[in-house]
């Protein structure tokens, strides 16, 4: 049988260039003033930007569309089937379900190499605790800071399930970064796929609901954002890492982006908006900066709501060690990654404990990483990591939400 390529259809008066996708349309309200500046510096990305708001996955959102009759215990076997190329089980989903794992899957990407991940590989497990701490005070804050906290918060999920979330965030990223992790069996490839499939789930519940504003916002969890997100996953990650004391070799470095360009990939974005290498990461997460309005109420409650669960995730519950451990260290290393500018929008308490959090931190770590070579800490520091990270015994689960509003899902 020859194999069809799954391309993402595009909505009418939108144009495919060489670069990436354009706009003719008028941008949504919330982005009028900051695409103007953004287009000012570069037209190309900002118009590339703009107009992904107004896309998904169209792909995968046909997709969840034609599971919406079935319920989560069925949604989760034929994803199951899926993921494992069971066909015997596969005959009794949807067509669509089957074409996007057996009869007519997308292929790699022409670009992928799986072999020029193993630097980046090696480069995280070296830096792995870093590059965590550095995702959950600078990454996450520079994601969140932006609309994208919109969809997060209607959905409530950050407020009752927070902990889990940044527990979720910690496996994937280890599951992506061990050897062979983004293989087609691997947990780091199924966990991408798997995160397709909820944003679109989301992005179908959300936009269904009256307090989602279309004209304003675009669709939930829109390709620009996913795209923006991956972005700052990579090089904000690499670099707000080094803040902390991690260390890469330039073959590290490209390495690193790398693995999350295919991640990204797998993740459902479009290679209009997906990052090609550091620079143009770095370049992406500029103008879509610029591009994103001011932080709302919505990613000032998000973003603190993330620091204030930060201790939870390494099972520090003691409410004084909780306090002191965000007020005296988290917050002041945040401020000290995304700045004043960014940490004064966010509403981000002045550090008045630490006049050099970041110096601070290193030392600690090197110390740590002292103890560790003399045999002391070096499978506590592992274990740690896994306590961080959302492992549990019964599986993967496939289930997908099935009310826009967490507190109203069904388990999943």
């Amino acid at each position: 049988m020859t194999r069809r390529r799954i391309i993402p259809s595009l909505e009418p008066r939108k144009e495919v260039g060489r670069r990436g996708l354009h706009s003719l349309e008028r941008p949504l309200s919330a982005y009028v003033d900051g695409y103007a500046k953004a287009r000012a510096i570069d037209r190309h990305v900002a118009d590339n930007y703009v107009a992904h708001t107004r896309i998904g996955d169209p792909v995968m959102d046909a997709v969840v569309e034609d599971l919406a009759h079935l319920s989560q215990g069925q949604v989760h076997k034929f994803i199951h089937a899926g993921m494992e190329e069971d066909h015997d089980c596969l005959r009794k989903a949807p067509q669509s379900l089957r074409d996007f794992f057996i009869d007519a899957p997308q292929p790699d990407p022409d670009w992928l190499d799986r072999g020029a991940f193993r630097p980046g590989i090696r480069a995280f497990q070296r830096n792995s605790v870093l590059v965590l701490s550095a995702f959950v005070t600078g990454v996450l804050i520079d994601g969140f800071s932006t609309l994208i906290s919109k969809s997060f918060v209607q959905t409530g999920r950050i407020f009752d399930n927070g902990v889990w979330r940044l527990k979720q965030n910690n496996r994937h990223q280890m599951e992506i970064f061990l050897p062979g992790g983004l293989e087609r069996y691997g947990e780091g490839w199924k966990l991408s796929v798997r995160i397709r499939f909820v944003h679109a789930q989301i992005r179908r519940l959300l936009g269904q609901t009256e307090e989602w504003e279309h004209d304003a916002w675009g669709v939930p969890l829109s390709a620009a954002h996913l795209g923006y997100a991956v972005a700052c996953f990579a090089a904000r990650t690499v670099k707000h890492s080094e803040s902390l004391g991690a260390r890469y070799s330039t073959e590290e470095r490209a390495s690193f982006h790398d693995v999350w360009r295919y991640a990204g990939y797998l993740m459902g974005i479009p290679e209009t908006i997906l990052f090609t290498d550091e620079a143009h990461a770095l370049h992406m997460y500029r103008i879509g900066s610029i591009c994103e309005p001011p932080p709302t109420e919505d990613a000032i409650v998000m973003t603190n709501a993330l620091i204030n669960s930060a201790p939870l995730v390494a099972n520090i519950t003691d409410p004084t060690e909780r306090r002191n451990l965000v007020n005296k260290v988290i917050y002041p290393i945040s401020r000290a990654l995304v700045g004043n500018s960014l940490s004064d929008q966010l509403n981000f308490p002045r550090n008045r404990h630490s006049p050099f959090p970041l110096l601070a931190y290193r030392i600690d770590q090197r110390i740590q990483r002292l103890r560790a070579a003399l045999g002391r800490e070096g499978a506590q520091n592992f274990g740690t990591l896994l306590e961080a990270s959302a492992y549990d015994a019964a599986g993967l689960s496939y289930r997908l939400p099935d009310h826009a509003h967490d507190e109203r899902s069904s388990k999943w």
